[in-house]
């Protein structure tokens, strides 16, 4: 049986792949089909629409350009977080004015290092005009085996854990992840790490589904618990974030929980 160009000539197809994946452009990863918002519109709506879409963010509209841009963070930290009632809360009250753009011809290294740079998602324009957007998880699923990614989980995990039990109310346990500026949970049965409550759950399987803030977390949590080892490379971590449609991996060292590593973090790992 014949060998494939792969097998007979590993290194230069590899070397050809590695630098043709390092120089992508953000046109060939960025989502062209942008999801926007009226500013009068309510936070409520907002986080409707993205819990229905699965996406942590809305560009509100504008004459001629987009506004600002709404996330998930801001309603956990600017409205359920502050006590107030996202159904009152209008989307101009807590959205950002300031965009982060970037131009389809950048890079993804590029696109990585801005978005760590200036901490937020990119607003790809073209002339002046909306081309698309790009978040970290468009950007891990698009990370070339580089140098830069063989770097082990362990040097960018986060290794402070927020958790909780599973009879915790929702609404406290975002209020929490509002407070402390964090995007999860990890939920605890019995002493050890069971699921994870995080601020897509609460957008999709809460809001989006007519939920009821005070039912308890168990409930809308995601297990069983997607994990790794801290000796896992940037690479493989972000190969396994894209292939289960997650944005966070809880790392295990044996049967003990070790820290958690994000989209972002990986993002950060390949700008530097």
């Amino acid at each position: 049986m014949s060998k494939t160009l792969r097998e007979e000539f590993p290194s230069i197809i590899d070397v050809f792949y590695q630098d043709f994946q390092k120089h992508k452009h953000v046109s060939e990863i960025m989502s062209k089909e942008v999801a926007m918002i009226e500013e009068n519109a309510t936070m409520l709506n907002a986080a409707k629409i993205m819990g229905k879409r699965h996406i942590g963010s809305l560009l509100v509209k504008g004459p001629e350009r987009p506004a600002g841009i709404v996330t998930e963070r801001d309603l956990l930290t600017r409205v359920i977080a502050a006590n107030k009632d996202p159904k009152k809360v209008k989307v101009f009250a807590v959205m950002s004015p300031r965009l982060i753009t970037i131009k389809p011809q950048a890079t993804i290294r590029e696109a990585a290092r801005t978005m760590i740079k200036e901490k937020g998602r990119l607003v790809v324009m073209e002339e002046r005009k909306l081309a698309g957007i790009v978040t970290a998880s468009d950007l891990i699923r698009s990370l070339p085996e580089a140098p830069e990614t063989s770097t082990v989980v362990s040097k960018f995990m986060t290794r402070q854990v927020e958790s909780t039990t599973p009879n915790a109310k929702v609404l406290d346990i975002a209020k929490k992840m509002g407070k402390k500026r964090i995007g999860s949970v990890i939920v605890n049965k019995e002493g050890k790490p069971w699921g994870i409550f995080t601020e897509r759950d609460l957008l999709t399987k809460v809001i989006y589904m007519g939920g009821s803030l005070d039912e308890v977390v168990e409930k809308y949590s995601s297990t069983p618990l997607i994990a790794i080892e801290p000796d896992y490379s940037i690479h493989k971590a972000a190969k396994t974030m894209a292939a289960k449609h997650v944005r966070r991996l809880p790392v295990f060292e044996g049967n003990k929980l070790a820290g958690i590593i994000t989209a972002r973090d990986l993002v950060e790992a390949y700008a530097l």
